[in-house]
C-alpha cells in the first residue's frame, strides 16, 4: 500500500482583511486538497483576518512590524515566528511589506506572493492607477515567486481581466478581485500537488499544465 501523501503545509501572511486567505482556506476544504493552512500571520494586531482565522480555528499570531527598530529585526522575528510551523510554502496575502533576505533566504524558493498587475508591468504600488493612465485594454495579477528584487520572482501564474471605458481605480480593482482569488487558489492547487517546480534558467514548469493563465 502507498503511504498517505503529507498535506502540503502553507503559512499565509497578511496585513488586512485577508480576503485572498479566506479564500484559500475554503478553497482547500471545498475541493478536499492535501493541503493545510497550518497559521495566519500578520503584522498588524488589528487585520481583520486574524479574527476570522481564529474563527476557524487556525493558528494566528502578530508579529508587529512597528514593535523593531529595523526592516532587517523585523523580517528575523517574523522569519522566527514562521519556522515554528515548519511550512512547505509562505504565502503572502495582501502582506504589505517589502521582506529583505533575512526573511527571503531562509524560505528561498517556497514564497508565493500575489501582485495586482501583470508582471513585469508595474511592480509597486497603485498598480490599478498606473494601467488606466497607461490607457490599457487589459489589467490583471501575477502569482509568482518572491526574491530579493521587488515584484520580479518567476511567475507562476497570471489572470487577467478587461479594462472598461471609464473604469476608475475602484472599479478595476473590484473587478479584478475574484480573479485575484481564483487565480492564487489554481496555485495553491498546484502546491498542494507538488507540481510546481522552477527550472535550471529560472522559469516556473507546472507539471501537466500548459497554459497557466486564469481568464
Amino acid at each position: 500500500m502507498h503511504a498517505p501523501r503529507k498535506n502540503c503545509r502553507l503559512v499565509i501572511l497578511i496585513s488586512g482583511r485577508g480576503s485572498n486567505m479566506e479564500n484559500i482556506v475554503q478553497v482547500i476544504a471545498q475541493r478536499n486538497l492535501p493541503a493545510e493552512v497550518c497559521a495566519v500571520i500578520a503584522n498588524k494586531a488589528d487585520a481583520q483576518g486574524i479574527q476570522w482565522a481564529q474563527e476557524q480555528g487556525i493558528a494566528t499570531e502578530v508579529v508587529a512590524h512597528k514593535d523593531y527598530a529595523t526592516r532587517e529585526q523585523f523580517d528575523n522575528a517574523l522569519a522566527q515566528t514562521v519556522a515554528q510551523y515548519r511550512p512547505d510554502y509562505v504565502l503572502l496575502a495582501g502582506f504589505m511589506r517589502v521582506l529583505t533576505p533575512v526573511f527571503i533566504e531562509p524560505f528561498a524558493g517556497r514564497i508565493i506572493n500575489i501582485h495586482p498587475s501583470l508582471l513585469p508591468l508595474f511592480p509597486g504600488l497603485d498598480t490599478h492607477e498606473k494601467a488606466l493612465q497607461a490607457g490599457l485594454q487589459w489589467h490583471g495579477c501575477t502569482v509568482h515567486f518572491v526574491t530579493a528584487e521587488l515584484d520580479s520572482g518567476p511567475t507562476i501564474a497570471q489572470g487577467v481581466v478587461p479594462i472598461h471605458q471609464g473604469d476608475d481605480a475602484q472599479q478595476l480593482a473590484a473587478r479584478l478581485l475574484p480573479i485575484e482569488h481564483k487565480t492564487y487558489a489554481q496555485v495553491v492547487e498546484w502546491l498542494a500537488f507538488d507540481l510546481v517546480q522552477i527550472d535550471p534558467s529560472g522559469k516556473v514548469n507546472v507539471l501537466g499544465v500548459n497554459h497557466r493563465g486564469v481568464i
